[in-house]
């Protein structure tokens, strides 16, 4: 098996430039049942963090639930559409997560309530994965929570998924990799699974998402 190609910031450039004129503020089925995930851990006036954030739709959506949130990713092109997308009301970050001064790139004294990841830590070796999870240790305050979404190893997507992301590489999860990977960065998971992407409005998340889903998550708390 080939080595994992960590994209860098001119595919994503690409990418996102190819994608611009899409409906991005489009809710699909995927983001409505990441949203009911998120939805019982969000309040008005928190600080929620949308990490890697790409087109910034979580971002917005945080923004729309009266958060103060942070839109961060290091593509320009991704940075220029969350900025749009927000209409200003989200403080957009240009910044590696991988980066030793992670926090330096925010305000002083900042800390997060929420952060959230979707399509992020699959683009990375385990090693950079780790280093990710624990700027984000960092970043959230005792009581936060670190949700993180990534695509399922045996999703029937990840046979298709080359056609809509050419030149973007990335290694699919199992469930309990995830969950390794929290706890190995300071972590307990208080709720783990998966979701289906059907087009219906009902799906069987909890019978088979954690297996069979197109994505899977972790809902995360510092071991403290």
């Amino acid at each position: 098996m080939n080595a994992l190609q960590t994209p860098r910031p001119r595919d994503w450039d690409n990418f996102w430039n190819k994608g611009k004129d899409k409906d991005l503020a489009k809710a699909s089925w995927s983001k409505k049942r990441i949203m009911a995930i998120l939805d019982p851990l969000l309040a008005p006036g928190a600080h929620a963090l949308d990490a890697g954030c790409g087109s910034g739709f979580f971002a917005n959506y945080f923004c729309e639930k009266e958060m103060q949130a942070f839109a961060l990713d290091y593509s320009d092109e991704a940075l220029q559409i969350a900025k749009q997308l927000t209409r200003g009301r989200a403080q957009i970050v240009q910044a590696d997560l991988v980066g030793d001064r992670l926090a330096e790139k925010f305000p002083q004294g900042t800390s997060f309530d929420v952060i959230f990841s979707d399509g992020l830590l699959e683009h990375f070796p385990r090693e950079r994965q780790q280093k990710i999870l624990r700027n984000f240790y960092g970043l959230l305050n005792p009581r936060g929570v670190l949700v993180t979404f990534v695509p399922n190893r045996w999703s029937p997507w990840e046979l298709i998924r080359p056609l809509y992301m050419p030149g973007i590489d990335e290694k699919p999860f199992v469930l309990s990799e995830l969950v390794s990977l929290n706890e190995e960065c300071g972590f307990r998971v208080d709720r783990q699974g998966g979701i289906n992407v059907l087009p219906l409005a009902w799906s069987p998340d909890a019978a088979a998402g954690g297996m069979f889903g197109m994505l899977l998550y972790t809902v995360g708390r510092k071991n403290v």
